[in-house]
């Protein structure tokens, strides 16, 4: 065999090894490009969370369109859901809330009805079932207008329900019980992608419940947040905020004090927990260290 003939043989080999070491864009978790992400792990929330959505919303000039449509219609249905909705982000300073709830597609792709959200500076999602928000607003134009909404350096935030649905695959989305964690409902509106979020972890004892996603789903990144507590997402970084912590699921962990002397189990089984003012790079997976 001649030299040359040896070279190029080598050289596709090296280049095949490359392509193959590249990283599957499947398994690859990112945040918006644009935009800001706040998602929120539920219970009563403290001033400053709702702080951190006004600021990114714009402030006093921001106008906002609420999504309460995972709450339950026996709620929902009641003459003054809608009154005390809209007064409960009022008495933190909004000025100009838009209450925005479908069960139906059909009307989530009507121009009129999502016209608020073409000139929103900022979105909530409230609590209650994720399954809800997807069955009225998955794939609409509504959906569409979110994105939009993002490009424009907007901000769409979530508590609870509302922060699972911001993910690409929908955790506890089951319409039978919130407790199945892979259910009849699996795609979320995917503002980041990869990831699974569950909510409520260490209050309910949840920490544990993410690894029935990650045995079926192992590419997935799995992030739960505790009550009173967030993840403000920037492109593919976050920050946390809240009074709680917010558990990682990465396949990895990571300490303050290092883990050279810790007795910990397989990857398969690991996490961690990152609490305020921590930050994280979701593309690398990797808790960012200054």
């Amino acid at each position: 065999m001649r030299i040359h003939t040896i070279i190029i043989i080598i050289l596709l080999s090296q280049i095949n090894h490359a392509i193959c070491q590249q990283p599957d864009n499947k398994s690859v978790t990112t945040g918006y490009k644009k935009g800001t992400l706040i998602v929120i792990g539920g219970g009563n929330l403290d001033s400053t969370i709702f702080q951190e959505f006004k600021k990114y919303a714009g402030g006093d000039s921001s106008r906002i369109v609420v999504i309460p449509t995972a709450l339950p219609d026996d709620y929902l249905l009641k003459d003054s859901a809608m009154f005390h909705i809209k007064k409960g982000f009022e008495k933190y300073g909004f000025g100009k809330v838009t209450i925005l709830h479908t069960r139906d597609t059909a009307i989530a792709n009507n121009e009129e009805f999502i016209e608020p959200i073409k000139t929103a500076t900022g979105l909530y999602f409230l609590g209650g079932r994720q399954w809800r928000i997807a069955d009225g607003f998955l794939n609409t134009k509504a959906h569409k207008e979110m994105f939009n909404l993002l490009d424009r350096g907007g901000v769409i935030a979530g508590s609870s329900a509302g922060a699972t649905i911001q993910g690409s695959y929908l955790a506890r989305g089951d319409t039978k019980n919130n407790q199945i964690m892979m259910g009849d409902h699996e795609e979320g509106l995917g503002f980041i992608s990869n990831i699974a979020i569950d909510q409520h972890v260490l209050a309910r004892n949840r920490q544990f419940d993410m690894f029935d996603i990650l045995k079926e789903r192992p590419e997935l990144l799995g992030i739960g947040l505790d009550e009173n507590t967030a993840i403000v997402v920037c492109g593919d970084e976050f920050k946390v905020i809240g009074a709680s912590y917010v558990t990682i699921y990465d396949g990895t962990y990571w300490s303050r004090e290092g883990s050279s002397l810790k007795n910990l189990p397989s990857e398969e089984d690991v996490f961690y927990m990152l609490k305020s003012g921590d930050r994280y790079n979701l593309k690398d997976r990797k808790v960012i260290v200054e």
